[in-house]
Formats: structure tokens, C-alpha cells, sequence
């Protein structure tokens, strides 16, 4: 009997690589091998003769080769390929018949008759019950898929294993129920975990979508994030500008005064003329830096506060001249109840938006001034320069300056 083994493994194979297209990845030779080994597991366990143990090793290798020409009714097909292949080999037709009931006997929904169509079945379905169970499960879903058959995700392929083990599968062999049985239970058992593991993550993140469109709808709008962002960020260059402006004023105005005195005040003893225009000029340049430093003189604040300006919200944390001289810790329960309350941030936004806007009047008004001082200064110096050159008798001209 074991050479009508070794045919029917041989055409088995040889049937599967030439005529099985590829996108079957659970109904091929490997599932048939298996379904091959589990058959030789129960039949060492149990007492049956050697015939049916021929009958079920030759069912279990040729239960799915209908797969090679149908996937609906292939049992109908593995019956008559076995058939025609086993009187090819001419293999007693009460050994071919047993075959063929047996082959008939794995259709899922079809209950068994005897002892051999129950082992048949649980070989069929050992699966089930192996700790190999999640890989197998996996090449029969991309089956499915690759045939379009269907494509479950993998939430629905564990609803559908969970609803066939609980209700559509059983064992029904003494060996099945002994040895794989609890196996099957531990593999369910293990979905189940899964899909309340699944269920419980769920419905956090539904809280947190929640919680999150709530506070949404609690928070400002990004347009009044966005406004304040942008204004700060603009009154800063503002600042910055001004900064810039005052600075270049002081530092020619200053190259200015060295330059006049270290060239012009030697010479006012022998012209008496070059005083009055000289000093006009000098005065002009002098204001414009006293301006320019007073237009980028920073004050100085307390840089303290009490609990109850917090609790008053008068004090605006988000300027450090009103925290500087205070303790860490101080700062740090401060900025809590600052972030504990929206209303609160916003509001000493709002103020540091409305002081940045008052500093920059005060140093725009003075840079104004500034330079308002230094051409009507520098116009009125020139013009004394040419009348005090008239008056005098000189030629009208600009005295030279050498630079050292």
C-alpha cells in the first residue's frame, strides 16, 4: 500500500505545479501535506485497519485537487480526479470508493456519517487547533483577496474566524478533542483578547477625538492664533527697525562731532565767522544723538509681582520685565495659573500686544524728532556756513574736512 502513497504523492505534486494558478495560497500542496500529516497523527492513535488507513492518507492527498479547475463544488472535481487516477494505478474500487466518500465528506457544511468521514474532517481542519493557526489564517485571507473572492480587513477577519470557531467548526475524532481541541481554545481565546484589546483602544481614541473636537470648539479660532502671532512678530521688526534707525543716526552724528572738532575747533581763533555756524551745527548733531539714545533707552520695571496680581490678572507673564527679580518657583506656580486659564493667555497677549504698540509710538515719535532736528540742523548749518562766508569777505565754500 505505501507505493499507492508514494504514486498518488507524486501526481499530487506534479498536478498542483503544472495546472494550480499561483493565487492559491492556502489550497496547495504544503495545506495538502498538512492535512497528509494530521490524517497520520490520528491514525496512529487510533485502531482502525489498514485499509481505511489507506482510504483516509489517499482522501487526505487528493481532497483539494478540484482547486486545479474550480474553486465552487471542487470537492465534486477532487472525487473524480481521484477516481480516474486511482483505477489509473488500479487500486481495489472499495478503496477508491472509500476515497471518494471521504473526499465528499470535507465539504464545510456537510456533517459526517461515520468514523472515517469524522477523522477525515478534523484532519481537514487541524488547523484549527495547531499553534500555526494565525499563518494559515493569513494565507487563506490573501487568498480571498488575490481572487477577488473578497478582501476582509484584518477587524473582519477576526470577527469571521471567531464566528467560524464558535459556531461552524468542531472536532468530532477522539484524537481532535484530546489533542487539538485545547489549542483551538487557546487560539480563540487569543481573538478574543484581540478584539477587546482592539475595542478598548478603540474607543480611547474616540474619547480622545472627543475631548479634542470639544476642546476645539472651546479654544479660539486659529484665525485669532494666527492674528496674534503675526501682530507680535510685527511689532517686534517695527521695534527692531527702530532700533536700527536710531543706531545709525547715533553713530554718524557721533563721526560728525569728531570730525568737526578735531578739524574746525583749531581754527575758530583766526575765524571768528566759523563760530556761530560751527556751533549751530555742532548743537544739531549733539541733539540728534541725545534723541537717538533716548529713543533706545530701555525701562527699567519692578520685575515683581504678588499672588494677587495673578489672581487679578493684572500682571502680564509674558513680558519678562514684570518677572525678572522674582524666585523660580514663584515664576513656575505663576505660569500654572496662567496656562490653567485660556482667557487669562489671551488677555496677556492682548497686553503685551497693546505695550509693545505703546513703546513703539514713544520711539517712532522720537526717531521722528530725531530726524527731523538733524536735516533742518544740517540745512540751517550750511546756510549760516555761506552767510558767515559773505559777511566776511570769504569766498562761499564748504571748509574741507581732512579725516585722519
Amino acid at each position: 500500500m505505501s507505493d499507492i502513497i508514494d504514486s498518488t504523492d507524486a501526481f499530487v505534486m506534479n498536478l498542483f505545479k503544472d495546472k494550480l494558478p499561483n493565487n492559491f495560497v492556502y489550497h496547495n500542496y504544503t495545506h495538502s501535506k498538512r492535512v497528509y500529516k494530521s490524517i497520520n497523527d490520528i491514525i496512529e492513535e487510533s485502531q482502525i485497519n489498514v485499509k481505511d488507513a489507506t482510504v483516509l492518507k489517499l482522501a487526505a492527498l487528493l481532497h483539494d485537487t478540484g482547486y486545479t479547475e474550480t474553486r465552487d463544488g471542487h470537492e465534486e472535481v477532487s472525487a473524480k480526479i481521484a477516481r480516474k487516477f486511482l483505477k489509473s494505478q488500479n487500486v481495489d474500487e472499495e478503496i477508491i470508493e472509500g476515497v471518494v466518500k471521504c473526499i465528499i465528506a470535507t465539504k464545510f457544511d456537510v456533517d459526517p456519517k461515520d468514523s472515517m468521514e469524522e477523522m477525515i474532517k478534523d484532519a481537514d481542519s487541524s488547523h484549527f487547533g495547531k499553534k500555526y493557526f494565525d499563518e494559515a489564517s493569513e494565507f487563506l485571507r490573501q487568498e480571498y483577496k488575490l481572487q477577488g473572492i473578497k478582501e476582509y480587513t484584518a477587524n473582519e477577519w477576526r470577527n469571521e474566524n471567531i464566528n467560524v470557531l464558535v459556531k461552524k467548526h468542531q472536532y468530532y475524532s477522539e484524537y481532535a478533542m484530546n489533542k487539538w481541541q485545547p489549542q483551538k481554545e487557546k487560539n480563540l481565546a487569543n481573538l478574543i483578547k484581540e478584539k477587546k484589546k482592539l475595542k478598548k483602544t478603540r474607543k480611547k481614541e474616540d474619547m480622545k477625538a472627543q475631548l479634542k473636537a470639544k476642546y476645539k470648539e472651546a479654544s479660539p479660532d486659529r484665525g485669532i492664533q494666527s492674528f496674534y502671532r503675526v501682530a507680535l512678530r510685527n511689532h517686534i521688526k517695527l521695534s527692531d527697525i527702530a532700533d536700527t534707525k536710531a543706531n545709525i543716526l547715533l553713530s554718524v552724528n557721533a563721526i560728525i562731532i569728531s570730525l568737526v572738532l578735531s578739524n574746525l575747533l583749531s581754527k575758530l581763533d583766526s575765524n571768528d565767522f566759523l563760530v556761530i555756524p560751527t556751533a549751530i551745527f555742532v548743537l544739531s548733531s549733539a541733539t540728534t544723538m541725545i534723541l537717538s539714545v533716548i529713543a533706545t533707552r530701555p525701562n527699567v520695571t519692578r520685575g515683581e509681582f504678588t499672588k494677587e496680581d495673578v489672581a487679578n490678572k493684572s500682571v502680564n507673564l509674558a513680558f519678562f520685565g514684570n518677572f525678572h527679580k522674582m524666585e523660580l518657583s514663584q515664576f513656575e506656580w505663576a505660569m500654572e495659573e496662567l496656562l490653567k486659564d485660556r482667557e487669562y493667555i489671551y488677555s496677556s497677549l492682548t497686553k503685551d500686544l497693546y505695550f509693545l504698540g505703546k513703546v513703539l509710538d514713544r520711539k517712532y515719535r522720537i526717531l521722528r524728532t530725531t530726524y527731523t532736528i538733524f536735516v533742518i540742523g544740517t540745512i540751517i548749518s550750511i546756510i549760516s556756513f555761506g552767510i558767515s562766508f559773505y559777511i566776511s569777505g570769504h569766498p562761499v565754500e564748504v571748509p574741507t574736512i581732512e579725516v585722519n
